[in-house]
């Protein structure tokens, strides 16, 4: 995997512990994030922020530091709230490979033929690394893909899943979507600093 795409996760919070030499399905299975991902469209939204503020008033007049770290810790910890947010729970994925738990499971919702119109590449076995709230809610690269270091991620929706895919970008540009802590807790000082102003 590329350093980049390991620093851009680092940067997002989450670990690496997988080798230099790693391949794509070791490195990707090995990595973990203990908290959700913002997508940087969260700065449109906000979800969750006004209600956080509410219950937690008295601390922000107070003490406003003790209410940045709580807010950082809340919205950054393992829960599954509805924020917008994605999570990082990456799974091996083997629809279309005998003798694997996987095997069969997209029979008669799509073909390998199918799928390889939008995704080339040998052999059609997937990680699976991402979900979301959102459309798609499935993200994952193909082990075939054609640079390893830095894959091309798709998008599929449980609702049509392997059906419909779509191109996301690359792996790189996948992780660049999404905000930094230190970006989110930016974004809650100007909205709370505007919210006193006005």
């Amino acid at each position: 995997m590329t350093p980049e795409i390991r620093q851009l996760i680092h940067q997002l919070g989450g670990t690496t512990p997988a080798a230099p030499d790693a391949t794509l399905p070791e490195f990707l299975l090995a990595t973990s994030f203990p908290h959700p991902l913002y997508p940087r469209s969260y700065a449109e939204e906000l979800f969750g922020l006004d209600e956080f503020y509410a219950q937690h008033q008295s601390l922000y007049a107070q003490d406003s530091a003790a209410f940045f770290e709580a807010l950082r810790r809340h919205f950054f910890s393992d829960h599954e709230l509805p924020y917008g947010q994605d999570f990082y729970r990456p799974f091996r994925f083997t629809p279309f490979t005998k003798d694997t738990p996987n095997y069969g499971e997209l029979d008669d919702l799509v073909t390998p033929a199918q799928v390889q119109q939008t995704i080339p590449g040998e052999p059609l076995e997937f990680i699976c690394f991402c979900f979301s709230y959102g459309f798609p809610d499935h993200y994952f690269v193909c082990l075939g893909d054609a640079d390893p270091q830095n894959p091309t991620v798709y998008g599929t929706d449980h609702e049509v899943f392997f059906q419909e895919i779509s191109t996301v970008g690359s792996l790189a540009d996948f992780f660049r979507r999404y905000l930094t802590p230190t970006e989110f807790l930016a974004l809650a000082r100007q909205h709370f600093a505007g919210r006193a102003a006005g």
